[in-house]
């Protein structure tokens, strides 16, 4: 269950479904293009003609006339490789015609929103490790008729398939042995497989079939934002499945399940995943109010795509604040597990001092006798009237056994004798109070009279 480590259970799952729906689309003449590292990142390039209706086109990085925009997105490989890397990868496909003031405002790590060589780039850069699933780098380079865009990993819902090829539109089916992936039969959906449906529970939006194709680009920007919106909260809900559970599994397991725990460091883990997703938050509350200040001045802007900016800044914020309690969930579960933890070694500790306790006097006594000194009674085995010196010591260590007992017991037997004589007084005296008040009351009725109150 570490997440810091593993990626989704479902992405490659999503991944398959986008590729099977996405395989149909006629694409342009694709364009060659030598590349250094072929194959290392994935490309995506479409042309938007501005009535609601896009196409695939070749990657030439060319912008659109008129009314027409282009989309360039690259996606680079959730890996272990250096910044230094994917910063080569970039100028692989994206130079030219991008400068290299334009390659080092998108890869850098940390927060960014300006004008780098006439285009407005923005970057939510996470400096965490690319391989860990709380590792976010999404950045934007956005003019009048082209958008760039560059991003860690799949971004769920970024891109679009054609309408009708939407999996949450299809009827589904329950599994059974006899189904295969996709089967369909007369008068029954698709198949669901159970993994691929636990996946899509933890979705906090529709698929990419569904996604309304932008008609300029500000509402490119927008739904760029939006989808990054929706991957941070499909994280939240997960971890927020994955807490449920495990708070489920403490409450039912015992000591070896809470050990397990504490020797993995699951929460600490956790607490760590939490605080990088505050901070790409962090970043976000930084990047989106500048990117609407510096897009409100932009006459290709739509004010209606302003207000929906706005939106998504509140929508950050609230976000903000679901991740903070669940870092409180996280560290009270931890505190609770400390505690635990301790109250173990305490209660170990609390043997060993009994133990000690009880074979200290009995080790003293042991010593003594066994000196080899003259004048200690009962130690002159020779002596027929000394016979029972034996018996007479294990008697006294059974004495002393007796009396550490009763010292211990002690204590508990006096607060038990103290609250029965407690309880004792107390109904003697609440019986003769019911008694006084019966007397004063059967007094009063026989002469007509009212108790005074």
């Amino acid at each position: 269950m570490d997440l810091a480590q593993e990626e989704p259970a479902g992405d490659g799952e999503m991944e398959e479904l986008v590729r099977v729906s996405t395989a149909n689309i006629p694409n342009g003449e694709n364009h060659l293009q030598r590349t250094h590292f072929p194959g290392m990142v994935r490309k995506k390039a479409y042309i938007f003609d501005g009535l609601g209706n896009y196409y695939n086109k070749e990657w030439d990085l060319a912008e659109g006339s008129g009314q027409e925009f282009c989309w360039y997105h690259v996606e680079l490989p959730k890996g272990k490789q250096k910044l230094s890397q994917s910063a080569q990868y970039l100028i692989d496909v994206l130079c030219p015609p991008l400068k290299l003031q334009d390659i080092l405002s998108l890869v850098s790590n940390g927060p960014f929103c300006g004008h780098v060589d006439g285009a407005l780039v923005f970057r939510v850069n996470s400096p965490g490790p690319p391989s860990s699933n709380f590792t976010f780098r999404l950045a934007a380079r956005v003019t009048e008729n082209s958008v760039i865009t560059i991003s860690l990993g799949r971004v769920p819902r970024l891109g679009f398939s054609p309408v009708g090829q939407s999996l949450l539109s299809e009827i589904p089916s329950i599994e059974s042995p006899s189904y295969h992936r996709g089967e369909r039969n007369e008068g029954s959906g698709i198949v669901i497989r159970e993994h691929v449906l636990e996946f899509l529970l933890t979705m906090n939006h529709s698929e990419e079939a569904d996604n309304p194709v932008p008609k300029s680009v500000s509402n490119l920007v927008v739904h760029i934002i939006d989808t990054h919106m929706d991957h941070l909260q499909d994280v939240v809900t997960k971890l927020e499945m994955e807490l449920d559970s495990v708070e489920l599994e403490l409450d039912r397991g015992g000591f070896a399940l809470k050990k397990e725990m504490l020797d993995e460091r699951r929460f600490p883990k956790m607490h760590l995943n939490l605080q990088r997703l505050l901070q790409v938050i962090a970043h976000g509350e930084q990047v989106f109010p500048r990117v609407k200040e510096k897009c409100s001045s932009k006459h290709w802007f739509a004010s209606e795509d302003i207000g929906s900016l706005e939106e998504l800044i509140g929508r950050l914020r609230r976000l903000k604040e679901n991740v903070g309690f669940l870092a409180n969930r996280v560290t009270a579960i931890q505190a609770g597990l400390d505690s635990w933890q301790s109250e173990q070694i305490n209660r170990k500790l609390y043997y060993l001092s009994f133990l000690s306790i009880i074979f200290l006097p009995l080790s003293v006594i042991t010593g003594v006798f066994g000196m080899n000194v003259g004048g200690v009674p009962w130690t002159v085995q020779k002596d027929p009237t000394l016979k029972d010196g034996f018996r007479n010591v294990l008697g006294l260590c059974l004495a002393m056994l007796l009396l550490v007992l009763l010292c211990f017991i002690f204590p508990a037997l006096y607060s038990r004798l103290t609250a029965w004589l407690r309880r004792r007084s107390l109904k003697r005296t609440w019986s003769h109070n019911r008694r006084s008040f019966l007397k004063r009351t059967i007094g009063l009725q026989e002469r007509g009279g009212y108790l005074r109150i």
